[in-house]
C-alpha cells in the first residue's frame, strides 16, 4: 500500500483533535500504517479514551505495537472485503484511509466500508490536495497531483449525491485530508456528476461583459 509522499506527523493532530474529543470508547480502524504518524496517534487517543484501534496493511506491521492490548493488526489488502469483516467489529467510530491514492480505489473503499460508520462516525481519506505536486512546487510529482485531483473531484462527486446524508470537510494543510461525516443511517447514494455552467455560453458573456467594464473603468 502506497503511502503519502507528505508524511508530517502534526498533521493527523491538526485534523482530528478537536473532533475527537467527544468519542468515549472508540473503535477505529485504519487503512495503511503509518510508522510515528496516523497509527502511533490513533493509539495513543485509544489508550487515553479506552478504544479499540484495528490496522490494515498488507505489509507486516505485526511488531510494531504487539505489546499494546488496545491495538490489533491485520496482514491483508482493504479491498479483501471478506476477510476483513470477519475481524472487525460492525461499528466503527473512525475510518482512516491512507493506501491506494487513486480515485477508483478511494471510492471502493469508501463505498464497501461507510456502512460499519455509526452514525456521527467520521470517514477520514488522506491524500486529496494536488497543489503540493504541481509541477512548479516543491512536490513535483505528476502522478499524484492526477490521483490528488481525481480524488478530490471524485468526493465531491459523492457529496453531491448525498447531501442530506454526509458532510464533508477538507483540510489542505500538507498533503491535505477529507473529513466525512456520517449524518443518516441510510445507505450512500451513487456519486452524482457535478454540471458546472463554468463553460456555458451565459458565463463567457459575463466574462466579457466583465472586462468591458474593467476597460472603462481604467
Amino acid at each position: 500500500m502506497r503511502k503519502s509522499n507528505i508524511i508530517d506527523s502534526s498533521k493527523i493532530d491538526k485534523l482530528l483533535n478537536k473532533e475527537l474529543d467527544h468519542l468515549t470508547n472508540p473503535t477505529i480502524l485504519e487503512f495503511g500504517v503509518q510508522l510515528g504518524s496516523s497509527t502511533k496517534f490513533l493509539l495513543d487517543i485509544c489508550e487515553k479514551k479506552n478504544g479499540r484501534l484495528y490496522s490494515v496493511d498488507i505489509d507486516d506491521y505485526s511488531n510494531l505495537f504487539k505489546e499494546n492490548k488496545k491495538w490489533k493488526f491485520i496482514q491483508s489488502r482493504d479491498d479483501d472485503f471478506k476477510k476483513i469483516y470477519q475481524l472487525i467489529p460492525h461499528e466503527i467510530d473512525l475510518i482512516y484511509l491512507d493506501t491506494i491514492h487513486t480515485s477508483q480505489h478511494v471510492e471502493k473503499i469508501i463505498y464497501n466500508y461507510f456502512d460499519i460508520l455509526k452514525k456521527e462516525g467520521l470517514f477520514i481519506v488522506d491524500d486529496i490536495s494536488w497543489i503540493p505536486y504541481l509541477e512548479n512546487n516543491n512536490f513535483n510529482n505528476f502522478f499524484c497531483e492526477i490521483n490528488n485531483k481525481e480524488t478530490f473531484d471524485t468526493i465531491l462527486e459523492i457529496y453531491n449525491g448525498n447531501v442530506e446524508n454526509i458532510e464533508i470537510n477538507f483540510s489542505f494543510y500538507g498533503s491535505g485530508s477529507t473529513i466525512i461525516r456520517k449524518k443518516s443511517l441510510k445507505k450512500l447514494n451513487n456519486k452524482k456528476k457535478i454540471t458546472s455552467r463554468e463553460n456555458s455560453l451565459k458565463n463567457l458573456i459575463r466574462k466579457i461583459f466583465k472586462k468591458y467594464k474593467l476597460k472603462q473603468n481604467v
